[in-house]
């Protein structure tokens, strides 16, 4: 998917709101537009991996993932066989998506990487689905203290 047409409508957008306010404005709207591209770029891609990993939690058979190629994305379905995928719990809430900084043992990583290669699908969609099974799974423990351990070995 090429985003330069959504870039070039945000910079004809911002010219013509510009335009009223005589040459100069119109000038400085022109450069703003060239210096926020980068920036809206990166915004129009977050926005759609997050549309991806949403998408993926929704789907009980298939992952959606955004690659990048040069300048472009790619999303990508991958349709997975009923054998490998366990079934997926729904999210406990439906509200907007979050992001959040994990940090694990490179070992574990590397782990976590192949089983969700094997899967066909992105460790962000691995994750998600890991930890909406362990969250809404039958041996949660209840109440304010509740917390989700585990071990690996390599």
């Amino acid at each position: 998917m090429d985003l330069t047409p959504y870039l070039e409508t945000l910079r004809a957008d911002l010219a013509a709101a510009a335009a009223p306010g005589g040459p100069e404005t119109t000038r400085a709207a022109e450069l703003l537009g060239h210096s926020l591209a980068a920036s809206a770029r990166l915004a129009l891609l977050e926005a759609l991996s997050d549309a991806a990993a949403e998408i993926t939690t929704r789907l009980s058979d298939a992952s959606v993932e955004v690659r990048l190629r040069g300048r472009e994305a790619d999303l990508v379905v991958t349709q997975q066989e009923a054998t490998h995928v366990p079934p997926a719990a729904p999210p406990p809430d439906s509200g907007d998506l979050t992001r959040l900084t994990l940090r694990m043992p490179e070992a574990l990583k590397t782990h976590v990487e192949q089983l969700a290669a094997a899967e066909g699908i992105s460790v962000n969609a691995w994750l998600v689905r890991a930890v909406t099974a362990a969250v809404s799974g039958p041996h949660r423990a209840s109440g304010p203290g509740r917390r989700i351990s585990g071990f690996f070995q390599a």
